[in-house]
């Protein structure tokens, strides 16, 4: 072996240590995740920056209304996309449709869940629920408790508002009416709504409990964590504060919910670190800022449920997979048109 001298040993030493300050340089800009997300930026950015503040990684973000599905799918194996978080059943099951997701095994994600807000084979999991409930008006509905059913009595004839019968959130519920009670039973029901609408359907569940609070109708459809929003904001304060939730249910109780969840991509070049992101999300801290700042329900079992939420009462969730319901998606947009729904009150 060469003997070297005292100087050349002190060189040596500082160039391996320059060399491997490189390489944890090097695994530094490495440890990233790039996410493509539906949720707006003020609900989901909060929860990156904690989560990036705690471990490290940096969350790289593409915001968009539509369209990530098609575009990841188009960007094919180049796609820098690692994980897709977006809202309802409906666009999870669209990204695993288009062969964008790949399963993924979680002791972490199955333990935090019930089954029914996941994909049996581990395709996509859910971060937060959201029930879809009755508004109602406090002056003029005095029920206590009413089912998704009850919304077709005839004494709701004229008094009944809701968005788009074709959009995800109603959708989904018609789908899962479709698993409860079977088509037929779900066609006659969608009819009886239809002719207990106040207005053609239209605007979303802010515009139904807008509606409510003006007196053009008295009950609705919409899902929780608006009327979170809106008593949050002192400019809508006053729309909430005129309406009552009353937590639905199908014949076995329980209120059908939605979710917000995530797939991790088929490309995704930081698989690691988008798992790890996922299990964070799923934990105490972040289930807890999911309620404080969306007003969403934890998919944490025993995390804390935000205050004026949980006076709704207790949510009971239907547990009929999610997966179940999705399947049914097609059958249920095939009645909301066969009955008319969008064309509003008949004459």
């Amino acid at each position: 072996m060469m003997d070297r001298s005292p100087l050349q040993s002190r060189f040596l030493r500082r160039a391996l240590l320059g060399g491997g300050l490189a390489l944890a340089a090097s695994a530094a800009m490495a440890d990233e995740v790039n996410v493509y997300t539906y949720r707006e930026p003020g609900l989901i950015k909060p929860l990156f920056d904690k989560f990036t503040a705690e471990t490290g990684v940096k969350v790289n973000v593409v915001f968009a209304k539509s369209g990530l599905e098609e575009r990841i799918q188009s960007e094919g194996a180049n796609s820098p996309a690692d994980m897709l978080i977006t809202t309802g059943i409906a666009n999870l099951r669209k990204a695993v449709g288009l062969g964008i997701a790949q399963p993924i095994k979680s002791a972490v994600l199955e333990k935090a869940m019930p089954p029914a807000l996941r994909a049996a084979d581990g395709s996509w999991y859910a971060l937060s629920v959201r029930a879809r409930v009755i508004y109602a008006s406090k002056d003029r509905v005095k029920d206590a408790m009413l089912s998704y059913a009850d919304l077709a009595s005839p004494r709701f004839k004229g008094r009944f508002c809701i968005r788009d019968g074709r959009h995800e959130y109603n959708n989904a519920l018609f789908a899962a009416a479709v698993v409860h009670w079977g088509e037929a039973k779900t066609e006659e029901w969608l009819k009886a709504l239809r002719a207990n609408l106040a207005k053609k359907p239209s605007g979303g569940d802010r515009d139904v409990a807008k509606d409510i609070a003006a007196g053009a109708c008295d009950v609705g459809l919409g899902n929780t964590y608006y009327v979170g929003l809106m008593n949050a904001d002192a400019q809508q304060k006053a729309i909430s504060d005129q309406i009552r939730v009353i937590m639905p249910s199908f014949e076995n109780g329980k209120t059908h919910v939605n979710v917000s969840g995530f797939v991790i991509a088929k490309h995704a070049k930081h698989k690691d670190q988008a798992i790890r992101l996922a299990e964070w999300l799923v934990g105490a801290e972040a289930q807890g800022m999911y309620g404080r700042q969306n007003f969403e329900y934890p998919v944490l079992a025993g995390a804390p449920v935000e205050p004026f939420i949980k006076s709704f009462g207790e949510l009971k969730a239907d547990d009929i997979p999610l997966e179940a319901v999705a399947g049914k998606a097609k059958t249920a947009s095939e009645l909301t048109d066969k009955v008319g729904f969008n064309l509003g009150p008949q004459s």
